[in-house]
């Protein structure tokens, strides 16, 4: 099934709350720091939230082959970052004075990445992403965007990831006639919670009711087993940022499954009452 044409299938519930309605927990499972990121941006609309990393990012595994890449940075037509991670992992190595070349292209899927580059000091001009109100945010959204900038034959392209990931884009970049290169910048692992993160995990098991799972990767997903063994998710309900990540809850068994676009301001606007935030 393609990201097009897949979507949540036969359990998605839409969670959009009513005026006497207490809004659920968001339990956010992005990486750090952006966990902390999005609790406080979803704590400001309104939302309780509370952060339980899912994933884990550890530097890569050959350095040298980041500060190559950097080398050869000016070189790159095009170079893609699959997420705010492979930016803040790829600039954490950035040598000291050096600018993002003129010229370069520097891409990603979601608004996530693209505030990661404007906060790593890439022009915006230099900025391409997919437009916000497409409401995708994936390789193929990516692509309807770059396609028509440039004829590819022969260009050279870097794509920033970390170990292993979908190849859509190369694939589709290697078609036009593109030159592909990669880059693993950081390694993904399976975090240990820390006091809070146990009890949070132990409270949305004891009360499903009362949270919300908010998934923007299919692999930290993948992870909730091995933290919580044996644990039933018929009862929980799970947010999902894009149709395959919808499609690993409901084979976890998550109960319900609600479609949102990856921004905290896109989940308030999925679950808060019509009325607004919160008062506090």
């Amino acid at each position: 099934m393609t990201a097009a044409s897949a979507s949540p299938a036969s359990h998605v519930a839409h969670l959009a709350l009513g005026p006497a309605e207490a809004p659920r927990c968001v339990i956010v499972t992005r990486p750090q720091p952006q966990a902390d990121e999005w609790v406080a941006r979803l704590q400001s609309l309104g939302l309780p939230a509370a952060a339980l990393p899912l994933l884990g990012i550890a530097g890569p595994t050959d350095a040298g082959a980041v500060d190559a890449a950097w080398q050869q940075l000016s070189l790159q037509v095009l170079v893609m970052f699959v997420s705010p991670s492979a930016v803040d992992r790829f600039f954490a190595r950035r040598p000291a004075g050096l600018a993002w070349p003129a010229g370069v292209i520097a891409a990603g899927t979601g608004p996530g990445t693209r505030r990661a580059l404007l906060q790593a000091g890439v022009p915006e001009g230099a900025l391409v992403t997919p437009h916000e109100a497409s409401g995708r945010f994936d390789s193929e959204a990516l692509w309807t965007v770059l396609q028509g900038r440039r004829d590819w034959r022969g260009l050279s392209a870097l794509i920033v990831r970390g170990e292993g990931g979908r190849d859509w884009l190369a694939d589709t970049l290697r078609q036009q006639g593109a030159q592909l290169h990669f880059v693993e910048a950081y390694r993904r692992t399976l975090p240990v919670p820390d006091a809070a993160g146990l009890a949070l995990l132990r409270a949305a098991l004891a009360r499903p009711q009362a949270h919300l799972w908010l998934f923007s990767s299919s692999q930290a997903l993948g992870h909730l087993p091995a933290l919580a063994p044996g644990a039933q998710w018929s009862g929980a309900c799970a947010l999902a940022t894009h149709p395959r990540i919808a499609e690993s809850a409901q084979r976890l068994g998550f109960g319900s499954v609600l479609p949102v676009l990856p921004s905290p301001e896109a989940v308030a606007a999925a679950l808060l009452p019509v009325s607004g935030p919160v008062a506090r």
